[in-house]
């Protein structure tokens, strides 16, 4: 018997305070004033764990608000490689739709040569641009044709200029986008891709990112002004940067669809091989030496046992 008043008693003093407080929580509210709410919520047809959610109590939506489709590119897996072709158009789409917002400060011109052009042909190229040297003997700075040797030029001379170009947002630089952005993936799938090697989150978000905006925003998100819905963005509802490209902005003489899936598609690898031009060549280093490593493990396993073999144990 004082076993049993004994736990009632404890019991007493550990859900006494907690009843206190759920009490105070609830606005001081008592049984018979919950037993008529609930009872006038019955009958209007209202549930009030609804009118809760609506004021603000909802839980918090967790961006992006779809994940990026894996997509198919060569450069992809332990024997990917470059698509030339496609990094040429790529480089058109840069062009013609990105490079009036977007600068590449760390990608030199003379690195083309790379996606099959000649060397005239990079001369060329790098010399539509004017850039800006010096100083000269005078002191001054002044502009020559661009070469080889320079970087892409960025369309505004510094970051504060092109926040204030573009509605207080600064385009950010595509050098290392490919690899700056890109959407965790969660467990267990980022264990699988230890050994599928999937590295290609970054231009999955941006094929991604281009062709979301056709979607409509569900009803109830509210939109900022200047801002344009995307469900793919990392960091929002929306984003302040328009729709940058449309079917047949860019004309591709290899008659590849003019199409804004495919401009996504080539921009991401052309922005892919920006920012790590040396894919290729180190998937093709890493293959050799993993082959290596198990040549190598094979003999010291074998030699160990020849050392060892009349060594009684």
């Amino acid at each position: 018997m004082k076993r049993l008043l004994s736990a009632l008693l404890a019991a007493g003093l550990l859900f006494g305070p907690v009843a206190v407080a759920t009490a105070q929580q609830d606005g001081g509210q008592g049984p018979v004033e919950n037993d008529a709410a609930e009872t006038e919520a019955a009958a209007t047809g209202e549930d009030p764990a609804a009118e809760v959610a609506e004021e603000g109590h909802a839980e918090t939506p967790h961006y992006p608000l779809k994940r990026p489709e894996e997509m198919s590119w060569t450069f992809a897996g332990p024997f990917g490689h470059w698509d030339l072709g496609q990094l040429q158009r790529g480089l058109k789409v840069y062009q013609e739709a990105c490079a009036v917002c977007h600068s590449m400060n760390l990608v030199s011109m003379r690195s083309l040569a790379d996606l099959g052009y000649s060397e005239e042909q990079v001369q060329t190229f790098a010399a539509q641009f004017q850039v800006q040297d010096g100083p000269n003997d005078s002191g001054e700075m002044f502009e020559r044709p661009g070469t080889p040797s320079d970087r892409f030029p960025a369309p505004f001379p510094n970051p504060e200029a092109a926040a204030a170009a573009n509605n207080g947002a600064a385009p950010p630089d595509f050098s290392l986008l490919a690899k700056a952005r890109a959407v965790e993936r969660g467990f267990p799938t980022f264990v699988f891709d230890i050994f599928t090697q999937y590295q290609e989150a970054g231009v999955d978000y941006i094929h991604a990112l281009l062709t979301g905006y056709d979607e409509e925003a569900p009803a109830g998100l509210e939109i900022q002004p200047g801002t344009y819905y995307n469900p793919y963005f990392i960091a929002g509802p929306a984003l302040a940067m328009p729709p940058p490209i449309s079917d047949d902005q860019v004309e591709y003489t290899d008659g590849a669809p003019q199409t804004v899936d495919q401009y996504s598609r080539d921009v991401a690898a052309f922005m892919m091989w920006a920012a790590e031009p040396h894919l290729v060549e180190r998937k093709a280093t890493g293959f050799v030496v993993m082959i290596f490593l198990v040549i190598f493990a094979v003999m010291m396993f074998l030699v160990k046992r020849r050392v060892w073999a009349n060594t009684p144990h």
